[in-house]
């Protein structure tokens, strides 16, 4: 793990321990810092003392804050309207995230970089294909933040990898709110659209947020990579000095056919700002575009999951919202939607101008009947409500060469525990329904 003589003998207090908040206090507790924590939950309060039988148990909402030198909160916290946010101010204590310790600990580690990358779609994506492009390239890197491993439990980069380890940090709007001195040697911005906004001031409150990964950079060698494909990225890019601007018109479709995990105009922007901060970096561009083709998508992003009789399966359940679910939509010719669950907005707008790609909709979830009366003036729609009868409508009557898509537009919440458990249960139907596929064929040779 992470950890730093600059914690030694600090105080701090970590509200909330999920797996970021447990790796914090393993990290804390062994650079020598006194701890005390709280969670809702009582099965992970007890984790936490079985794992340090020091630490100090205490609801921040409760116990004094005055002299604590932190309270550590987990990314999930609501700071807008959570009451702790106003005790801590009141005590003049500090409301940081993990990102922030490791931050405070760079000092401490050999000499390295770091990349840090947001957006409000793709991060993950463009971070694990950074993170790709540099391993191939046989430098050494670790990766970490809002995607695998938090960053504090993951072991550092080693003294002999001095000067070339490369951290690569996927940060979300709600770990930059909680940093304050993440010096990025290449700071990424991929996109802003409307999201989280009960977290913020509107969307400039928002756009401010992703905004602040750049005004942290204070060496003026450091660099800026925006992808200027929307106004609030290019407002943005306006307000530096030097940034890097590229856009996803930079990557031709004739290229994007020579990788496979890569389709799609999102994924033409995610590799051109993977390419534009590697040069950065200084690595060889021939090498970095050779390593594209054999980058592996992402569980439940634009994910390859089946091919049968001709027919492409794609897992895409992280697209959360129609911005996100529109360049999927633009990846292939004739798609197969399956769209809904738990809508954050009314309208399918943003989808709209690659409608012409879908050969047939079908609506699961709570989204499904208004999204139904929107789609059915315009494509035939099959008004699915769960998810295995959308599955097994759509390989009814998908044909060779065209694609069941799984791209909602909306959140799991409605009938799944999260995007992760809705891809996973995408997945297990096709193979179901594909095994059953076989076995019939089997049968009828009989």
């Amino acid at each position: 793990m992470i950890t730093s003589p600059a914690f030694a003998a600090k105080r701090y207090c970590i509200l909330g321990l999920a797996r970021s908040g447990l790796a914090t206090l393993d990290a804390l507790m062994a650079s020598g810092a006194q701890c005390t924590v709280w969670d809702n939950r009582e099965e992970a309060r007890e984790t936490a003392v079985a794992n340090h039988p020091d630490v100090q148990i205490g609801d921040p909402m409760e116990i004094d804050l005055a002299g604590f030198d932190g309270l550590i909160v987990s990314p999930g916290v609501p700071l807008n309207r959570h009451p702790v946010a106003d005790r801590a101010r009141a005590a003049s204590v500090p409301i940081i995230g993990d990102i922030e310790l490791f931050a405070l600990a760079r000092a401490s580690l050999p000499p390295h970089r770091v990349i840090g990358i947001t957006g409000t779609n793709g991060k993950s994506t463009t971070t694990a294909l950074i993170h790709h492009i540099i391993r191939e390239a046989g430098v050494p890197t670790i990766m970490g933040g809002n995607i695998g491993l938090p960053i504090l439990s993951q072991p550092p980069l080693s003294p002999n990898d001095a000067g070339t380890g490369i951290y690569v940090l996927e940060l979300s709007s709600y770990q930059i709110d909680l940093t304050f001195s993440l010096d990025c040697d290449v700071a990424v911005l991929l996109n802003i659209t409307p999201d989280h906004l009960d977290r913020y001031d509107g969307f400039p409150g928002y756009c401010a947020a992703k905004a602040r990964l750049f005004s942290m950079q204070q060496d003026a060698a450091h660099v800026a990579v925006i992808a200027t494909d929307d106004e609030p990225t290019r407002t943005i890019a306006a307000s530096l000095s030097a940034p890097i601007e590229v856009h996803a018109s930079d990557i031709s479709a004739e290229d994007q056919r020579a990788w496979p995990a890569l389709q799609g105009p999102h994924n033409a922007q995610n590799v051109a700002v993977a390419l534009a901060a590697v040069d950065a970096l200084g690595l060889d561009r021939a090498r970095s575009r050779a390593s594209l083709a054999t980058f592996s998508s992402l569980p439940h992003r634009m994910e390859r999951t089946a091919e049968h009789r001709g027919v492409l399966y794609v897992n895409d359940s992280k697209a959360t919202n129609p911005a996100s679910t529109a360049p999927a939509l633009a990846a292939y010719p004739r798609i197969h939607w399956i769209v809904g669950g738990l809508p954050k907005g009314d309208s399918l707008d943003e989808c709209a101008p690659h409608f012409g790609h879908v050969v047939h909709a079908y609506t699961i979830g709570e989204a499904g009947p208004a999204f139904a009366d929107q789609l059915e003036p315009l494509m035939p729609v099959t008004r699915a409500e769960l998810m295995a009868n959308a599955v097994r409508s759509a390989m009814t009557n998908a044909k060779a060469g065209e694609v069941v898509l799984l791209s909602p537009a909306c959140a799991s919440f409605d009938q799944f525990r999260d995007f992760e458990a809705r891809g996973d249960s995408f997945r297990k139907i096709v193979d179901a329904l594909i095994g059953e596929d076989a076995t019939h064929q089997e049968d009828a040779k009989r």
